[in-house]
C-alpha cells in the first residue's frame, strides 16, 4: 500500500546558517511541533555503483558526503540538486528523524523544537567492518549532547534508536 507523501508546513520555518556544531547547519525560524514534516531530502537519485564512482566529492574531506542511503539500490546525492536539508547536522540526542516513504526522505520533528534551535538527527551510520578506535575517530561527533557517543557511527549492539534514522552516508555504509 502506498502512502501519500507528507507535506511540509507552509511559510518559512527553517533557515541555513553557520552552526556551532559543525560548518553549516539548519535552524528553526519559528516554533515547530512534534511530528511536523520540515523538509524533503532532495538530490539526484543514483545507484550505489555510480555513488562509488563519484566518491569522494571533496578528496580533502572524503568522509563528508551528501549521500543518503534510500535502499539497497538507490542513493540520493544532494551534491547535485540538493536543498538545505543536506546541511542538517548529526546529534546523538536528535530533535528530528529521517522518514523514508516510497523512496523519498522527509525530515520530521521528533519533538517540539523552539525557534532558533538547530535541527539535527542521528545519522545512524553503519559500516560493515569492525569498529576500532581509529575507525570511530574518522567519523567524529561534535554534537556535545550528554549522551554523545563520540562518533557518527551507530552502535552495532546495545539499545536501539527510537526510530530508524538515516543520513547521507559515506560509501560502503548501510544505515
Amino acid at each position: 500500500m502506498s502512502r501519500t507523501a507528507p507535506r511540509a508546513s507552509t511559510g518559512r520555518r527553517i533557515q541555513m546558517r553557520t552552526s556551532g556544531v559543525h560548518g553549516k547547519g539548519v535552524f528553526a525560524v519559528q516554533e515547530i511541533a512534534e511530528g511536523e514534516v520540515l523538509i524533503e531530502y532532495t538530490g539526484q537519485i543514483i545507484g550505489w555503483q555510480e555513488a562509488q564512482d563519484r566518491h569522494p566529492h571533496d578528496p580533502l574531506q572524503p568522509n563528508h558526503t551528501f549521500y543518503f542511503h534510500v535502499d539497497e539500490d538507490r542513493v540520493i546525492d544532494a551534491h547535485f540538486g540538493g536543498n538545505s536539508s543536506r546541511w542538517i547536522n548529526h546529534s546523538c540526542a536528535p530533535n528530528c528523524f529521517a522518514d523514508e516513504q516510497d523512496g523519498r526522505i522527509f525530515i520530521t520533528a521528533l519533538r517540539n523544537i523552539a525557534a532558533g534551535e538547530e535541527l539535527n538527527y542521528d545519522y545512524g551510520l553503519m559500516l560493515d567492518e569492525r569498529y576500532t578506535k581509529k575507525l570511530k575517530a574518522e567519523y567524529p561527533c561534535w554534537c556535545g549532547a550528554a549522551t554523545c557517543r563520540g562518533t557518527l557511527l551507530a552502535p552495532k549492539r546495545g539499545p536501539a534508536a527510537p526510530k530508524p534514522l538515516k543520513k547521507p552516508a559515506p560509501l560502503g555504509t548501510r544505515p
